[in-house]
């Protein structure tokens, strides 16, 4: 007899981990394959968006969040790469194409930065730290993750999926892809994958060198190409325009870091050691739907891009906090399949716009008159307060929301993190991966409407600490609200309860 799941997760990513804990805390059984025997250690993403963070706060992980953070902080404050003052945010809050954005221009005033509570707070955390916090609590909420096994093949009968591993055959109601940009998944699902081809040729390396004085810090455009260094020591990244490499697969040598890095800097550098390295391109690419019957992708399995900007880590937990908690109420029989088709609807339009945010700065990369003259326009517009504002906005995840129907402001944005009078905050009441009906007016009626659905839906009871307009909000175990009220109505709340959790009597 094969074991059964109800999900088999293909990928010990931080993807696969992230909707790995959203599926057990929704109560499915899970099993999780990697056929890595260790977490990929190769540097990536070093920072995470406002979303992300959100999302491991409402989970109770931002102190392990926090205590990262303040590691690289220190690391990067030990190397004079920003000013060694406590509590004094560092100069530079990211880049779009390498043009920097800088803290003093950023207007923090604006409305939109309102309300994102303690989550907001972190944002320097690398990806290596957020599968390795996602790891421990995987183990705490004792979900089985196998490493060193493979996934070979399987079949899709239409009632659940054989998974066929390179040790072992399980049987699952579901799987879902998580396992990157070649996934194996996606191939041998048949998900259509159209995009661009590459024609970059980028490296990304912790390194130790000599005769690196004549390197500038930060992003540096030259006549054949652009370099970074820093922020956190030893830290290098090349780009090339002249073409993909001939062969992604082959390890990253220190040769061919110092050739690159030559070429682009005109410094004489040696690299003696090679700590981390990875070669990347600007390929784009997305799947057109993101289920295919009972196979479902996540992460880079359904969407590649260029690493410019650190969206993809981004983009591939967000796909994990939507997915998590609709497979988990259809595996509970709560609702019925069609609340998967939500899943695409709701990711596919966040993907395409990272696609397009990273094929925008490949254009200001370029080395051709034109495109040099459009970065020039670029770096006085980033040098203004509005143009910084906007652009950071759009890089910090502020402004994301779904198209979730009309009503409410609030519908489709995530839910303001708003104090309470009990000392709570709303997002202090997502641990157990619940949605969240919060009753600002203190409403019987409200209360009443919701009873039925008391299993899937935590009703909070409370008033905000300072004045707010709102008397109540309907939250998604994601974070994202899907019904909210002024004052004492409470039309639509049984709607928007049936549709997201299911018809109760």
């Amino acid at each position: 007899m094969n074991e059964t799941f109800d999900v088999v997760v293909a990928g010990a990513g931080p993807v696969g981990l992230m909707l790995a804990c959203e599926l057990r805390l929704g109560d499915a059984e899970v099993l999780v394959v990697e056929r890595l025997t260790e977490p990929d250690m190769t540097i990536k993403a070093g920072a995470i968006n406002v979303p992300t963070a959100q999302a491991f706060y409402r989970r109770g992980m931002l102190p392990e969040l926090l205590d990262q953070q303040n590691a690289t902080v220190q690391r990067i404050r030990a190397a004079g790469m920003a000013p060694n003052t406590a509590g004094q945010r560092l100069p530079i809050v990211g880049h779009f194409a390498g043009i920097m954005l800088r803290t003093s221009e950023i207007d923090f005033d604006d409305p939109v930065f309102a309300d994102l509570g303690p989550g907001a707070e972190a944002v320097l955390v690398a990806q290596q730290a957020i599968e390795a916090i996602l790891t421990q609590r995987a183990a705490e909420l004792g979900i089985e993750v196998r490493r060193g096994v493979a996934l070979t093949e399987f079949d899709d009968d239409g009632t659940g999926v054989t998974v066929h591993l390179d040790d072992r055959t399980v049987r699952a109601d579901w799987l879902v892809g998580c396992d990157g940009g070649r996934s194996t998944v996606r191939k041998l699902a048949g998900f259509d994958f159209p995009g661009l081809d590459p024609e970059i040729t980028g490296h990304q390396a912790v390194v130790e060198m000599t005769g690196a004085e004549g390197l500038r810090p930060g992003w540096n455009t030259t006549e054949t190409g652009i370099y970074t260094t820093g922020p956190t020591p030893g830290r290098i990244l090349t780009v090339e325009l002249d073409g993909p490499p001939a062969d992604r697969t082959t390890p990253v040598t220190a040769a061919e870091l110092q050739a690159s890095l030559r070429a682009v800097s005109g410094v004489p550098v040696e690299i003696t050691a090679v700590h981390s390295a990875t070669r990347f391109t600007d390929n784009t690419r997305q799947v057109t739907d993101y289920r295919k019957g009972r196979v479902l992708l996540a992460g880079d399995a359904a969407h590649v891009h260029s690493p410019f900007g650190g969206q993809g880590l981004n983009l591939g937990i967000g796909d994990a906090v939507n997915l998590g908690w609709k497979l988990a109420a259809v595996v509970r029989g709560d609702v019925s399949e069609t609340l998967l088709d939500t899943y695409t609807a709701e990711r596919h339009p966040v993907g395409a716009w990272v696609l397009d945010w990273t094929r925008a700065q490949v254009a200001l990369m370029r080395l051709d008159q034109r495109s040099k003259a459009l970065r020039a326009v670029m770096i006085d517009l980033l040098a203004t307060r509005d143009g910084a504002t906007a652009i950071f906005k759009r890089i910090s995840g502020v402004l994301h929301r779904y198209d979730l129907g009309d009503g409410h402001d609030l519908i489709g944005a995530l839910a303001p993190d708003i104090e309470l009078s009990d000392g709570s905050r709303v997002g202090t009441h997502c641990a157990d991966g619940r949605a969240i009906l919060l009753d600002l007016a203190d409403s019987a009626e409200l209360r009443t409407i919701a009873r039925p659905w008391s299993d899937p839906v935590r009703i909070v009871t409370a008033k905000p600490i300072a004045l707010h307009k709102l008397s109540a909000m309907l939250i998604r175990p994601d974070g994202y609200v899907v019904w909210a009220a002024d004052s004492g109505e409470h039309d639509g709340l049984d709607e928007a309860l049936r549709r997201w959790f299911g018809h109760k009597s």
